[in-house]
């Protein structure tokens, strides 16, 4: 048999569809964000100088670079140049908190960050803390686009180096972006949120990150030249990947800096807007927008909803103003979904409620997928196929990460010898082989589509001196999905207890405030199994009862 030889074994890489945008569709609009447009000639020589300036700054093949900003232009060009030097890209929710960024950029060793404006208080601290530590401060580059700046400016600081467009003025439009060695080669580096108070870096390399996005092309049949809307942060997994792919199928991005459900309509309509992607809470609220009440889409919108299932009357009630609604699953780990509702045909003829129920499931193995099984962990066999019998969700395929950054252990944990990726949720199949999420292990609540740790927020309860128990469950909320609902015993030897108001402001103080528990409740005690656990299904049933 014949071998494979160099022409037929170039590495993988999702880099060369911006090469090829520029080449195929160099004219058609790439990048829309307020009253500027780019076109995609313009995106591949900004993002090929913004690679030069890099590489001249010392930026080499393996450093990391760092993004604090929201869904702005330069976002979507760093998701290219930063790469195209041969860095590894890493994009920073800007719903942190200091100490979190701090935690970040210690350990990916982050070499320099581009700061948006606006986020240049949450960054100095960061840096404050890390300079306490005796870490090595990393090179800053100011972002200032056409929105006003607040107060705090970055003045005299030493540690900003340049600013973004002068960093792209002065690169090379002829540089020629150093292709990755190896598809194996680490590409991005993002860090989860909500599964622990120390989050992981999961690192994924060119191979995974092209498999992940030509996988959700397909999966979404997502056609040339569509109109992306980016309320989906591009911070969360690279945007599931429609980043580069968006430039791969000639698409319009229309940018924003942030979002209410009447900006959303208006830029739809004034776009003519194709597809979105957010956490069903992103639906609910353009759903609820009164413009879109008194005025339905005229064209349907394809939205991919992610996280927490879409409520079956949200669904309803999206679908009969235009949307067209698609519900999916992923993580961290795998780059972007592994899972969409596959939706039948069949079931355009059925009952309202029927078809929501069946489009509420998350569904089949996207493309990228190999295989995928949901296996009962105590008796080591897989589950029954009857909709019923609850086990791990576990996956194959090239989505998945390389490993957890300098964590030979939690990724050997994860990642184990009989091949199989452990997601660690529970799920069942149902016999016509179709997979619903039925509870997450690690205890995550998803808010909003951010994850939050129950545990990290139950720490900072235990931390107050008036808390002797504490428990942190989901609670259903019509708008964020879920929101925290702590459940607090108090020492009875403590003299003036603490209000509900009082326990939410103390946890707000020392958590990024998305996380802090929307609803506090005081027991005498806790209930607890025979083996003293906290029975955590009846906490969650009581907060299920609150809504």
């Amino acid at each position: 048999m014949e071998q494979p030889r160099e022409s037929n074994s170039t590495p993988l890489t999702t880099l060369g569809f911006l090469e090829r945008a520029a080449l195929a569709y160099g004219d058609c609009p790439s990048i829309v964000y307020n009253d500027s447009t780019y076109t995609w000639s313009q995106t591949n020589r900004r993002s090929l100088q913004l690679a030069s300036s890099l590489s001249s700054v010392g930026i080499a093949r393996g450093r990391v670079v760092s993004v604090v900003a929201p869904n702005i232009p330069a976002t979507y060009e760093l998701h290219f140049a930063v790469p195209m030097c041969g860095a590894i890209l890493n994009t920073i929710n800007i719903r942190l908190d200091a100490r979190t960024v701090s935690t970040i950029l210690r350990h990916s060793e982050s070499k320099l960050v581009f700061v948006d404006h606006y986020y240049v208080p949450l960054v100095l601290e960061a840096i404050a803390l890390l300079s306490s530590n005796g870490t090595e401060i990393p090179l800053l580059v100011l972002i200032n686009d056409d929105e006003p700046s607040p107060s705090s400016t970055v003045d005299d600081n030493s540690n900003f180096i340049d600013t973004y467009e002068n960093m792209v003025n002065k690169g090379d439009p002829g540089f020629k972006w150093i292709r990755p060695e190896s598809e194996w080669d680490p590409m991005v580096l993002n860090y989860t949120s909500g599964t622990t108070s120390s989050p992981k870096g999961v690192v994924h390399c060119h191979r995974g990150i092209f498999i992940t996005t030509v996988s959700s092309l397909v999966d979404w049949s997502v056609p040339h030249h569509p109109v992306f809307l980016w309320t989906l942060p591009m911070f969360h997994a690279n945007g599931w990947c429609y980043t580069w792919g968006m430039a791969a199928v000639g698409g319009t991005n229309v940018c924003l800096r942030k979002f209410d459900g009447t900006i959303i309509y208006n830029l739809i309509k004034r776009h003519h807007v194709t597809h979105i992607c957010g956490a069903p809470v992103v639906l609910n609220m353009v759903v609820s927008s009164t413009s879109l009440t008194n005025q339905p889409l005229e064209k349907p919108v394809q939205f991919l909803a992610s996280g927490a299932p879409v409520p079956a009357p949200l669904l309803l009630r999206a679908e009969s103003l235009g949307f067209r609604v698609t519900h999916c699953y992923g993580l961290t780990e795998t780059a972007g979904y592994i899972v969409s509702c596959a939706s039948k045909p069949q079931w355009d003829s059925l009952h309202a409620p029927d078809r929501a129920r069946l489009k509420a499931r998350q569904g089949v193995r996207t493309i990228g997928v190999m295989d995928m099984d949901v296996v009962d962990p105590e008796r080591e066999t897989n589950a029954e196929k009857d909709g019923s019998s609850l086990g791990e969700i576990v996956v194959k395929g090239g989505q998945l990460m390389l490993g957890y950054l300098k964590d030979p252990t939690a990724t050997a944990s994860c990642m184990r010898r009989d091949g199989w990726f452990y997601t660690g949720d529970a799920g069942v199949v149902h016999p016509d082989g179709y997979l619903e999420i039925k509870d997450r292990s690690k205890d995550v609540i998803i808010s909003g589509g951010e994850n939050i740790s129950s545990a990290e927020v139950e720490s900072v309860l235990y931390s107050n001196p008036a808390v002797k128990e504490a428990a942190v469950v989901a609670r259903p909320d019509e708008f964020w999905g879920e929101t925290p609902c702590a459940f607090v015993c108090l020492k009875d030897e403590y003299g003036e207890k603490p209000t509900e108001k009082e326990m939410i402001e103390y946890c707000r103080a020392k958590l990024p405030h998305y996380m802090a528990p929307k609803t506090v409740l005081f027991k005498e005690e806790l209930p607890r199994t025979s083996t003293g656990k906290i029975k955590k299904f009846v906490l969650r049933e009581i907060a299920k009862a609150l809504s």
